[in-house]
């Protein structure tokens, strides 16, 4: 038989109902003796003196270990480093507690900004989301989803809903998606004007023939209780303009919003309730499809 070797090989092992602060002359542990068996690069097959066999990494064992070698093995449970690792996860938890979840994302606050006969234009404040990422942002009317989610809800507070009915009352709220959860918004009613409500009207102005045209429409809108803008927005309802060109008018075309006539407003005025915007268009419509409208020259 070859000559035994004798070694002492310490693994430390955590355990998870330590109470207090060990001491390193605490520790319990115990010795076993293994006879090598097969020993290969990567494991070493050791065995009991009961017969049970165990694999034990090679490269934990002394140089010279052969088979038929005799080994001592001593496990013992390090309670210090226990202790140590207990309280580096547990500081781990407080500090994802601090940054992720006592700051979780603020529930959207709606709000009607603007109405008419057919469209109703929402409004809600920044939202605060904290840590949370933001998944999706859906509108609902009378419960029901309007189409896909937001495409950019980080750059936006606004939505415009058109096609509802006159003088018709409606619900509306709207729904976030975080990494946080689902957050929905209060719930806001709004009812759309009547024809004979033009408060709703937004005109804004495109190109002119004179500067005292422009001015008379400007003082027609404040007579009939609605508002002007220069620039085109969500709110604007029509732009009225004598001459197709400029900023405004491509804005228009880009954004759906009717281009008419000042006679448009005149008659609005005259009747004291909306008027249909079409027989005013200042490019109608032709049969074919393309639109002309030969007596309006273009602005070059």
């Amino acid at each position: 038989m070859m000559t035994a070797a004798n070694h002492n090989n310490n693994i430390n092992h955590s355990g998870s109902n330590a109470q207090g602060s060990a001491s390193s002359g605490s520790k319990q542990g115990s010795s076993i003796c293994f006879t090598v068996g097969k020993v290969d690069a990567g494991m070493t097959t050791l065995l009991t003196e009961d017969h049970h066999l165990i694999e034990f990494p090679s490269l934990l064992l002394p140089k010279g270990v052969s088979a038929g070698s005799v080994v001592n093995i001593s496990v013992n449970r390090n309670l210090d480093e226990e202790q140590n690792r207990r309280d580096e996860f547990w500081a781990l938890q407080d500090e994802i507690l601090d940054q992720f979840g006592k700051n979780p994302p603020k529930t959207p606050t709606l709000r009607v900004k603007s109405l008419t006969q057919s469209t109703c234009t929402l409004e809600w404040d920044q939202l605060v989301l904290n840590q949370a990422s933001l998944r999706s942002l859906d509108v609902y009317k009378n419960g029901v989803k309007q189409g896909h989610s937001i495409a950019s809800p980080y750059h936006t507070n606004q939505y415009k809903l058109s096609g509802l009915e006159i003088d018709h009352m409606f619900s509306f709220y709207i729904e976030i998606k975080t990494s946080a959860g689902t957050l929905r918004s209060n719930d806001v009613k709004a009812r759309t004007h009547t024809l004979d409500n033009l408060t709703g009207t937004n005109i804004c102005f495109g190109v002119f023939e004179s500067d005292a045209a422009l001015e008379e429409c400007k003082k027609l809108v404040v007579e009939i209780g609605g508002t002007w803008t220069e620039d085109v927005g969500i709110e604007t309802t029509h732009l009225l303009c004598h001459v197709q060109g400029g900023y405004n008018y491509e804005a228009a075309l880009q954004q759906s919003i009717p281009i008419v006539k000042p006679e448009w407003l005149k008659a609005c005025v005259e009747h004291k309730k909306l008027q249909a915007a079409l027989p005013y268009y200042l490019v109608q419509p032709s049969s074919n499809g393309i639109s002309s409208h030969p007596d309006t020259p273009a602005q070059e």
